[in-house]
C-alpha cells in the first residue's frame, strides 16, 4: 500500500488489479445510501400502505373462501395424472383413482356433489387441494371423477355443477351445503 491507499493486490488474467482502501470504503457508503434512499423512496400521488405478509395459500385466491354452499356453475378440468402421488393441500397424496378435487374458493375438506351439466352424470368429491389456476375453471377433478361424469380426457374440461354437501367453517362446525339434503349424496 503507498501513502494514497492505493496498492498492488495481485494479477488476474494477466491484468493488474489494484485495489483502493479508501474507494472501497466509499463504495460501501454510497451503496448503503443508495438503498436507504430506495427503502424510504414514495410516490407523491400514492398513498403510503403497509406491506401485508399473505400466506402461500391465498396468493393467487382473490375472491375469498366461499362459505356460502351454494351451487356454482362453471368449468371443470382433470388434473394431469402425471400429478398422482403429489401432495395436495390438505397433505394427502393424489390419487388419480380417488374421488379427490382443487377448488379455489371452497373450503379444504368440503364435500360437493359435481354434475356435468351435459351428460347429467354426477360424483361426490372431497375438495383436498387449490386450484385450478386457469381463469373460467371452478374446478379441478381427478381423473377417475372426471371419467364417472363423462368429461372427455382429450378435451380435458367440461361444464358442471357444484353443489357443497358439508362446507367446513373457521369455527370448526360444518355448514350444510345446497346439495346436503339428497339421499343420494351420503
Amino acid at each position: 500500500m503507498t501513502k494514497n491507499g492505493i496498492g498492488l493486490r495481485g494479477t488476474a488474467g494477466g491484468a493488474r488489479v489494484v485495489q483502493c482502501g479508501t474507494m472501497k470504503h466509499g463504495l460501501q457508503v454510497l451503496f448503503a445510501a443508495l438503498c436507504l434512499a430506495a427503502a424510504t423512496l414514495t410516490h407523491a400521488d400514492e398513498p403510503s400502505q403497509p406491506i401485508a405478509v399473505v400466506p402461500h395459500e391465498d396468493k393467487t385466491d382473490k375472491s375469498g373462501a366461499d362459505l356460502s354452499g351454494h351451487k356454482r356453475v362453471g368449468k371443470a378440468s382433470i388434473y394431469a395424472k402425471r400429478l398422482a402421488g403429489h401432495k395436495m393441500a390438505d397433505g394427502a397424496p393424489m390419487q388419480v383413482e380417488g374421488d379427490n378435487a382443487a377448488s379455489k374458493t371452497l373450503p379444504i375438506g368440503t364435500t360437493a356433489k359435481v354434475t356435468n351439466v351435459e351428460t347429467g352424470a354426477s360424483a361426490v368429491v372431497k375438495i383436498e387441494d387449490r386450484g385450478p389456476y386457469v381463469k373460467g375453471r371452478i374446478v379441478d377433478l381427478s381423473p377417475s371423477t372426471a371419467k364417472k361424469i363423462g368429461i372427455d380426457p382429450k378435451a380435458g374440461v367440461g361444464k358442471v355443477s357444484v353443489e357443497p354437501i358439508a362446507v367446513p367453517l373457521p369455527n370448526g362446525e360444518v355448514k350444510a351445503g345446497v346439495a346436503a339434503n339428497d339421499p343420494a349424496n351420503h
